[in-house]
């Protein structure tokens, strides 16, 4: 079988699918519609197209999250049994490497009184980091002791820097820039909230990882963040897009050191039980299992047959061209 995944791969799924006569599965993770809030432009259209047509070859359509499968459903009419949601995961034990001197490397982030608020991911419209730093404000008010570290990069980067400064937050925002894993795991570790708010959001894997770095969550209550995250169980959501519930939610984190505690613990406890890479890989596995028949021996044994024969043939071609014949 072939197993393709998003738009950028669609025309060469097709090809193999047909040329081999081989099912096709698909993995959509997001769609340009959803990225865009609609389609504005040419470009945005011939994506959203070809995602389409990915998932009309498909014998079957995997989506990360429920919320995905009914934006499937929506946008291009994808029947309900073509479709099957298998979460993304998180190996939790990737991000228990962190720095050996926490304590110490802490100070080239943060003072000892500042409490650090964590933003990691692409600088795009769709993640939100406008937002946070619109709530930043609120949250200095409340909290004059705690300090923004804005990671990652994208098309937005300067916008953000700019915006940071008309709002005056000055040192209190620090944007760190494209940021290794070691560094990632240890602001996880470091962080006394983690915030993630995002317009659209097919899964959420950024706020898994943060669970799994020890970091209390703060996320929208849009996409797959809203399946994945729990108010006041395992981390805590604000209404999307609006930047004083977020700021509300952030001063309730870190004023609220045993709700924090409470959250990030039970967190820990939904990565082992919910989001198990092993379990993943048997969802997927059945996945293929359905589409994919039992073959008996002597078909695959003429397969390689056939494919031993038209190597033979080309060999012979090749050989008579060297010696100058047709």
């Amino acid at each position: 079988m072939v197993h393709a995944h998003d738009w950028l791969v669609a025309p060469s799924a097709k090809v193999l699918k047909h040329a081999f006569k081989m099912p096709l599965v698909c993995t959509i993770h997001a769609t340009e519609w959803g990225r865009n809030n609609g389609l504005h432009n040419d470009v945005q259209r011939h994506i959203s197209d070809l995602e389409w047509w990915l998932t009309y070859e498909s014998y079957r359509v995997i989506c990360c999250s429920e919320y995905m499968r009914s934006e499937l459903r929506r946008i291009f009419q994808v029947p309900a049994d073509k479709l099957t949601v298998i979460p993304n995961g998180v190996h939790a034990e990737s991000f228990a490497r962190v720095h050996p001197d926490l304590d110490q490397w802490r100070r080239d982030w943060a003072s000892p009184e500042e409490e650090i608020v964590l933003y990691v991911g692409r600088h795009v419209f769709e993640k939100g980091v406008d937002i946070l730093l619109a709530a930043a404000p609120k949250v200095l008010a409340y909290r004059p002791q705690a300090k923004f570290i804005i990671a990652g990069h994208g098309p937005c980067h300067d916008d953000l820097k700019r915006q940071a400064w008309e709002l005056g937050l000055g040192e209190k925002v620090h944007f760190a820039g494209f940021v290794d894993d070691l560094t990632r795991n240890s602001l996880y570790h470091l962080a006394d909230a983690a915030v993630f708010p995002s317009r659209y959001e097919p899964f959420g894997l950024v706020a898994l990882e943060a669970m799994a770095g020890g970091a209390p969550v703060v996320v929208s209550d849009v996409g797959g963040f809203a399946e994945t995250v729990q108010h006041e169980v395992n981390g805590l959501t604000f209404y999307a897009g609006n930047a004083n519930s977020l700021a509300d939610n952030i001063i309730r984190l870190l004023t609220d050191k045993l709700l924090a505690r409470r959250l990030s613990e039970r967190a820990a406890q939904d990565l082992t039980e919910k989001f198990d890479w092993k379990e993943i890989a048997r969802s997927t596995v059945a996945s293929y299992r359905q589409i994919t028949p039992r073959r008996e021996a002597p078909v695959l044994y003429d397969r390689y047959q056939l494919t031993a024969e038209v190597r033979r043939k080309e060999g012979s071609f090749h050989e008579s061209r060297n010696h100058g014949g047709r």
